[in-house]
């Protein structure tokens, strides 16, 4: 991390141990996700006026109809990618770029989209201010993913989609994972394992709500 001590001090490190322990209540054990949440500066995703929200355990509005995700759905869906450091993760839905942040910290190299040209303009500009010059930003439909850069190890969606997007199968490594909250008003947390080219394992992890991926480019904010 390469942000400076003004940017975060004693107390928001304090603040953060404390969310990180009301996580860890709420069953999140991975201690390797707990480490990077401790690491990673939340309150320099907001803007000064809302900083006292930035280490409350609950989603904040970031513009263009988007959210910060809530610390612990974060924490629970890093945990469920099983992140090994050198892994290729796409994520789709960069938003404020927290979450990419996380898989960093993780050890991953990260390539994520986002549709929404604001966000992915403020993101691109955020992210190497505050430490992270290597994650690798792209603004497009997540639907799609990335091809040009497939295969991936791991594919982490951050947003609600109605149904499993194939590219994405396809684009993941065999032995990969894909974790996707998949549904209308409320999603249902899915884990996806490649076994094989023609062969894959679904997992569900309980209910989330998330804000809808949005599939094409036609309408931005």
């Amino acid at each position: 991390m390469k942000h400076s001590g003004q940017d975060d001090t004693y107390r928001h490190q304090g603040l953060r141990r404390q969310l990180v322990a009301s996580i860890q209540k709420k069953g999140i054990s991975d201690t390797a996700v707990l480490t990077a949440l401790e690491k990673v500066p939340r309150h320099l995703f907001f803007d000064s006026s809302f900083l006292e929200y930035a280490y409350e355990d609950n989603p904040f509005p970031i513009g263009a109809g988007q959210t910060i995700s809530q610390p612990y759905t974060v924490a629970f869906q890093s945990s469920l990618l099983k992140v090994s450091k050198g892994d290729r993760i796409l994520e789709i839905g960069t938003g404020s770029g927290y979450q990419a942040c996380i898989l960093s910290e993780l050890g991953a190299k990260v390539f994520s989209i986002e549709r929404q040209r604001t966000l992915f303009d403020k993101t691109r500009k955020l992210l190497p201010a505050i430490g992270y010059p290597n994650i690798k930003l792209f603004y497009g439909d997540g639907y799609k993913g990335l091809p040009s850069f497939s295969p991936f190890d791991k594919i982490l969606v951050t947003a609600a989609a109605p149904l499993i997007p194939d590219p994405l199968i396809q684009q993941l490594k065999p032995g990969g994972t894909l974790v996707i909250p998949v549904g209308e008003d409320v999603q249902v947390m899915i884990s996806i394992y490649k076994i094989s080219e023609t062969e894959i394992r679904k997992n569900e992890h309980g209910l989330f709500r998330f804000v809808p991926m949005l599939e094409d480019k036609a309408r931005d904010q």
